[in-house]
């Protein structure tokens, strides 16, 4: 039976992603360009949503519907009879808020789900408008907007693309995307993924157990993994990363920098050392790459601590750590290594 019901969800989705690609038109399609809308509100109950900034002439939404039960040839008067009896579909601008929303009619269970609905938006809006978006398993993607953008998805993955304002976004278990984003960017997912490209602000990502990329950030930055890896390159300006168990590997960084996993390995290399740089690992080893032009202060401490083209240091060292200042002192470099390795190379 489950496998079944796993069958039917895919293929439902399926229709979904085919429909919001373009090749399916839409079930009902309304012009808005003439409400001057400000803010949305979109809600369903396990379709997709997708919101694109345009040009005002162009507002408008389009309303995809599908069989939940993977019946393909469903005609258009039994779509509109479900809707009828079983759901509340709305699509409506008011005080230029706009609203579209598909919500089942009863909710005390009575619902006949062998004949419910799939019920996705493509939704066109102009770029200044703010939006809040729900969605109970479905996909939710914005492209183009500024301004403040809040969207949870129970289980769906979610796609950023363009965005500038005020960015929160949760998924309990899909992949998250982001790219040419800006200004305040706050995203979670309970096990899914996290890319993150091309983006500048204060910058929030966290996942319960996927893998973390990192590409290409600019401006205050942190990023946790429970589980996963981290990796990233040509990041400036700030970056806090952790992950439990994960490996973490960074390069062209231009950043300060605080990393740190309970078992894995860490891999860092810079162009150019930020304000501080700070790196501890619960059991794996420490490989880190820096300019040796620079004054910092060093401590670094692990069951065996090797340090190659190293000058101009005073201090002590042996085999477990070193601690001294190199060309005189200056930027706070602290690694702690515990039971792994520290390599760690001057160039």
């Amino acid at each position: 039976m489950q496998k079944i019901l796993l069958v039917l969800l895919l293929a439902s989705q399926i229709r979904v992603a085919q429909a919001q690609s373009g090749r399916t038109p839409p079930f009902l399609s309304k012009s808005i360009a003439s409400e001057s809308v400000q803010s949305l509100e979109s809600q369903t109950s396990g379709g997709n949503i997708a919101v694109y900034g345009v040009p005002a002439a162009e507002a408008r939404v389009e309303v995809y519907i599908y069989s939940n039960h993977g019946n393909d040839d469903i005609s258009r008067e039994e779509i509109q009879k479900r809707l009828d009896e079983q759901y509340n579909l709305t699509v409506s601008v008011t005080d230029h808020r706009l609203t579209a929303s598909a919500r089942p009619k009863e909710r005390n269970g009575s619902m006949n789900w062998r004949k419910g609905l799939s019920i996705s938006f493509k939704i066109y809006v102009p770029v200044s408008c703010s939006s809040v978006l729900r969605t109970s398993g479905g996909n939710i993607a914005l492209k183009k907007l500024s301004g403040t953008q809040d969207f949870k998805t129970s289980g769906g993955n979610l796609d950023i693309d363009g965005l500038t304002g005020k960015i929160m976004g949760r998924t309990s278990g899909g992949n998250i995307d982001i790219s040419d984003s800006k200004e305040d960017i706050d995203l979670t997912t309970s096990g899914g993924n996290i890319d993150a490209t091309h983006c500048e602000g204060n910058i929030r990502l966290g996942t319960s157990g996927g893998n973390l990329t990192l590409r290409l950030l600019k401006g205050m930055i942190r990023s946790n993994t429970s589980g996963g890896n981290v990796t990233g390159e040509e990041i400036d300006g700030e970056l806090q990363t952790r992950t439990s168990g994960g490996n973490i590997r960074l390069r062209d960084l231009t950043c300060s920098l605080g990393a740190s996993t309970s078992s894995g390995n860490l891999d860092v290399s810079f162009r150019q050392l930020g304000k501080f740089l700070t790196l501890s690992n619960s059991g794996g080893d420490i490989n880190v790459q820096i300019p040796g032009d620079k004054g910092i202060d060093l401590r670094a401490y692990a069951e065996k601590v090797k340090i190659s083209s190293l000058s101009n240091f005073k201090g002590d060292s042996d085999e477990h750590h070193v601690e001294g200042t190199v060309n005189g002192g200056g930027i706070p470099v602290r690694i702690d290594g515990s039971g792994g390795r520290i390599n760690l190379n001057f160039k």
